[in-house]
């Protein structure tokens, strides 16, 4: 099987070549934005919207026009990459998978992507690359990188350039080393409970640096803008914002890897962050209710970094052999495992089960994990048996996953 693969190493330039580099991510940019203003123009009088095709005619024109010739010296396929950025920009709204898109910033995800290979030279004995019109540049080589390359992309984050290099390589099937399955129960006390009883605690890596971030951000503001004090305290912002960002990814990459390498199952809910971390402000009409508590938790939800967990999983898993396996929430933290019981007065406190019925009592994160792991084991009875499948997500049936003896019967034993 194919296996497509990214490799991410820190870039170090020359003074000439961050020169060059910036002029490319601006030029990029500028083409983007360009492209976008013509299309919106064009909707506003009626007509249609050009493809990619008659995007890049432009684009030679505009190159070879004397009003911006200073593209031309910007090399030619990662321009028309930016073009075809755009398109799926398009392409993704309409297919209500995003924004309508927006026109991009200086500074702000600066980047520009080399789609061939063929004009890329990798000598990973010398820790050096070659890209188009940038020459050699040498970066920080700290594994080795595996497969065919595809392309390059070069970003710029908090001052600091990097490659990323897209590989393809052909691997085995892989076969799951482990044989468990576990389901997992995402908290803000606990960030992920195990169904076997493990626990992961919440890095809170924005929490720890919230108060160096709110000071250098006080800072900042009282300089004036775009004097050098404000970039330097811009750039100490950036800085603090790098951190929590690495530290956070460091820990979600340890915990699914290990999660991914020691289970052939994993169950996790299907939560909508989205909606969970929504603003409960309200309108002026309408004002919200317990506004700083609900601020609190949306800031805790989107400091845990769930939906990244939950992707790096998928693909983790995926490579490992093992199975991804998405649930419903309804009801997880409200069913007794012993008796099937439901009700919301099971869940008597945020960290604490009693079952009103059976009085069976446990933590209530390892109960939702146990739970999830039964509506798991369910629903890949239902796949393999060809039944009926649960509701799915965003249903409001209160006995979409009780837990009767039809789940027992897959092979999870009752507590």
């Amino acid at each position: 099987m194919q296996r497509l693969q990214a490799f991410r190493y820190e870039l170090m330039p020359t003074g000439e070549q961050q020169r060059q580099m910036r002029c490319f991510a601006g030029s990029c940019r500028f083409v983007f934005n360009k492209a976008l203003a013509l299309q919106k123009e064009r909707y506003e009088q009626g007509e249609k919207k050009l493809g990619y095709g008659g995007l890049c005619k432009l684009l030679t024109e505009w190159r070879n026009g004397p009003e911006t010739p200073w593209l031309a010296d910007a090399p030619v396929h990662p321009l028309q990459q930016a073009l075809k950025d755009l398109e799926r920009a398009y392409a993704n709204f309409f297919a209500k998978r995003a924004g309508f898109p927006r026109f991009k910033k200086k500074g702000q995800h600066d980047s520009f992507r080399y789609p061939d290979p063929k004009q890329i030279k990798l000598d990973q004995a010398n820790s050096r690359l070659f890209l188009p019109k940038l020459g050699w540049l040498r970066y920080r080589n700290s594994r080795e990188v595996l497969g065919t390359v595809k392309n390059v992309t070069v970003s710029q984050s908090c001052g600091k350039w990097y490659v990323s290099i897209q590989t393809e390589r052909e691997i085995q099937a892989p076969v799951p080393k482990a044989t468990s399955a576990v389901g997992i129960d995402m908290g803000v006390t606990r960030f992920a409970t195990l169904s076997d009883g493990t626990f992961y605690a919440p890095l809170n890596s924005f929490k720890r640096h919230e108060t160096a971030l709110r000071k250098a951000q006080q800072a900042m503001s009282r300089k004036v803008k775009f004097s050098n004090n404000w970039r330097k305290a811009k750039a100490r912002v950036q800085r603090i914002h790098a951190r929590i960002g690495n530290a956070r990814r460091d820990f979600l990459h340890k915990t699914t890897t290990a999660i991914s390498q020691n289970h052939a199952m994993v169950c996790i809910e299907d939560l909508q962050v989205r909606n969970m971390s929504r603003s409960a402000a309200g309108t002026t009409e309408q004002p919200g209710r317990n506004v700083r508590a609900k601020s609190g938790l949306n800031k805790s939800i989107l400091d845990q970094g769930w939906f990244e967990f939950r992707r790096q999983l998928d693909y983790k898993l995926a490579w490992a052999g093992g199975h991804l396996i998405v649930v419903p929430p309804q009801n997880t933290s409200r069913t007794c495992p012993a008796c099937g019981h439901v009700s919301a007065d099971n869940r008597q406190t945020q960290a604490r089960f009693l079952c009103v019925e059976c009085g069976f009592k446990e933590n209530a994160d390892l109960v939702g994990a146990i739970n999830i792991l039964r509506a798991g084991h369910a629903r890949c009875a239902c796949e393999v048996s060809g039944a009926v499948m649960p509701p799915a997500a965003g249903t409001h049936r209160s006995d979409s996953f009780r837990l009767d003896a039809g789940v027992s019967a897959v092979g999870i034993p009752r507590l």
